[in-house]
């Protein structure tokens, strides 16, 4: 009963403690643009790599921020590897918390995040298939990476198998960013561009195809 009384505390604690830490720091109309990211990081000199990692890791537990513009704006000030550090570190710590968290507190945790449409879609694949599923869900950039990792700790998946799970899966979609990040001030601007423009065709190919083809895999994987 502690346990989970505590657990109840963080909880409220990380949600809105870092909501109102962030809302006040000004971070919300930073992360509108990578400019404005960037900026934003910087100014907490010398500190910037540890407001990055928590901005980092908020991004898994307290809100939808676009980790990909924040990665991206961190490699340019810390470059490639700090950046991408930095972030896969951030990312694992709030996968796991998260988990801990609804494995501790139940259903009354994950359903203060995940409505019912997405606990029916995927709780059951989770739970038939679980480590195929949660690797292919964090290795594809169409599923709601954070949300699969609190309906994880629904199930009777073991904590060292999901981190096992996480680390090897979660963090490699962020390398991209940080990539071209670090790059930015050592490639010349047609190869930017041209970067810039691939990246902009993946998005908009997952925008435009990624609930079919996500449909695709859980059909497949909910008919074996």
């Amino acid at each position: 009963m502690k346990k989970r009384i505590w657990a109840a505390v963080l909880a409220a604690a990380l949600l809105i403690g870092g909501t109102l830490a962030l809302g006040r720091s000004g971070f919300f109309e930073a992360a509108s643009s990578l400019e404005g990211m960037r900026a934003y990081i910087a100014r907490f000199t010398p500190r910037a790599h540890l407001v990055f990692f928590l901005v980092q890791l908020a991004s898994v537990i307290v809100a939808p921020i676009p980790s990909n513009v924040t990665a991206l704006a961190g490699a340019v000030l810390f470059g490639t590897w700090m950046s991408f550090l930095l972030t896969a570190s951030a990312m694992v710590l709030g996968s796991m918390l998260v988990f801990g968290l609804a494995r501790t507190l139940g259903q009354s945790f994950a359903g203060r995040f995940i409505g019912s449409r997405i606990s029916a879609r995927y709780l059951d694949v989770i739970q038939r298939k679980r480590d195929l599923f949660l690797a292919l869900a964090f290795l594809f950039p169409f599923f709601p990476d954070d949300l699969l990792c609190i309906l994880a700790g629904l199930t009777n998946i073991k904590a060292r198998r999901f981190f096992v799970l996480v680390v090897l899966t979660r963090p490699w979609g962020l390398l991209a960013a940080c990539v071209l990040g670090g790059a930015a001030l050592a490639l010349p601007p047609w190869v930017l561009a041209l970067l810039g423009l691939a990246g902009a065709a993946v998005f908009v190919l997952v925008l435009r195809y990624g609930d079919r083809w996500e449909r695709m895999l859980l059909e497949k994987l909910k008919r074996n």
